[in-house]
């Protein structure tokens, strides 16, 4: 305690008063602590739209098999849950909630922190600005739209909005919340987030490289909402909200009272039931209920795996699109043709095992050159997801007209919450087993 009360005085001397605050009440983020910033209010609408509710008994009792360290446990969904520190646990099948449980004080109504499921949300908008023709193009430079960016270095005038998306924007930027003499401290718990946006520096390029970081998100914030001439919260109300029917008012948190600069890479607001209303939207090709929110291909552009040559090795995309995730396979060496390849049967099967694929083949294959023999999976099912810090996940499976949210306070690999809605989609229930 002490040691921490010194840390805080010297940064008492570092920082402005107002983020000094911020660091000493609230240290490191947590999901409900939103009115540490100001609001911008998303209202819903009259009209709601309810998923149908038949919950699926099968599921109280349903076991999953975990081996962890060497032992063998087996848990309820509901035991994983708890043990997770889970706030919110959904299936949706066929447009039907199957499962709906709610933990540590929270319900339906309450809402929490999307952390980085934001920036999914995000890229829904400026999909939507592009169709629109507030964008005109996603390679258009971000000084089109945010000329203050001409001031800080040369490169920005060589980032485009599609760097942007896929997270290529080459940003001197540590991802590092709890450091607060980090980048990332400093612009989440800072004010005037465009000053600090364009005084930020490159280690490369735009484009030559995939680094995760939420300055490159909060960018595009930035750039929507010159683009579109709206705050980000009336532009999503619009747009969004309204439109899909949510069932409750949500929120985005902003930089500061003066500057009212949405946080877009972290700071949307709201409820487990609304984000699988974004979750159906997607599975259903931008389409709601016959009207299209968004374009299909804007969709399929980010939700479908970048399979060029430029994928091979993950160095440009790690299954990381437009502010989505696809199946993590980046570690897998691929072919020109995108098809993955094993140096044995064991590394095939591993990998399938790993991604929880239900219906695979495992092939040998020889190919041109030095490489020899090789494995090659096929016959993938596609899927993809958000994320955020705390385990904030959105998971889609088209094919299986399944979706699954799980909000939460903790984020564990132990009790990885990503698997087990991985799991659930694709295993035929009620027989769900699995070894991880």
């Amino acid at each position: 305690m002490i040691k921490r009360f010194l840390i805080l005085l010297l940064l008492a001397g570092l920082t402005s008063s107002c983020t000094m605050y911020k660091m000493v009440r609230y240290w490191t983020p947590n999901i409900d602590e939103y009115n540490a910033f100001p609001q911008a209010k998303i209202s819903s609408g009259e009209e709601k739209f309810h998923f149908p509710v038949a919950i699926d008994t099968v599921f109280n009792n349903l076991e999953v098999t975990k081996v962890l360290k060497g032992d063998t446990l087996r848990f309820t969904i509901d035991e994983f849950a708890a043990k997770s520190k889970t706030t919110a646990y959904l299936i949706i099948k066929n447009d039907t909630v199957i499962y709906e449980r709610y933990y540590r004080g929270y319900d339906r109504s309450k809402i929490s922190t999307f952390f980085s499921t934001t920036k999914s949300i995000t890229s829904l908008l400026t999909g939507i600005a592009v169709d629109e023709g507030y964008i005109k193009s996603v390679h258009d430079p971000v000084t089109d739209y945010v000329p203050e960016f001409k001031e800080g270095d040369p490169r920005f005038q060589k980032l485009t909005i599609e760097h942007l998306l896929n997270m290529q924007a080459g940003l001197d930027f540590t991802e590092s919340y709890s450091n607060p003499f980090e980048e990332m401290a400093k612009l989440f718990y800072g004010k005037n987030q465009l000053e600090q946006l364009k005084n930020l520096k490159f280690v490369r390029d735009p484009g030559e490289k995939y680094a995760y970081n939420s300055a490159t998100t909060a960018i595009l914030g930035v750039v929507l909402e010159r683009a579109t001439n709206k705050p980000y919260a009336e532009y999503l109300q619009e747009k969004v909200w309204i439109p899909l029917g949510m069932e409750y008012d949500a929120s985005v948190s902003l930089d500061d009272k003066k500057h009212r600069s949405a946080k877009a890479y972290y700071g949307l607001n709201a409820t487990a039931i609304d984000l699988a209303k974004i979750g159906r939207l997607y599975m259903n090709g931008g389409n709601w209920n016959g009207k299209q929110i968004v374009s299909k291909e804007w969709v399929e552009k980010s939700t479908t795996p970048n399979i060029s040559e430029d994928h091979v090795g993950g160095e440009k995309y790690e299954d990381y699109q437009y502010c989505w995730y696809s199946t993590k396979r980046n570690s897998y060496e691929r072919n020109s043709t995108g098809a993955y390849l094993f140096n044995d049967s064991i590394s095939a099967l591993h990998f399938a095992e790993d991604s929880a694929l239900v219906h695979y083949e495992i092939r040998k294959i020889m190919n041109i050159g030095s490489l020899g023999y090789h494995w090659r999976i096929t016959d993938f099912t596609p899927e993809f997801n958000t994320f955020g810090i705390m385990g904030q996940v959105l998971f889609v499976d088209p094919e299986r007209k399944v979706i699954v949210v799980r909000l939460g306070e903790e984020w564990s690999d132990e009790y990885n919450t990503t698997w087990l809605a991985r799991i659930i989609a694709q295993r035929r229930y009620p027989v769900l087993e699995e070894k991880w």
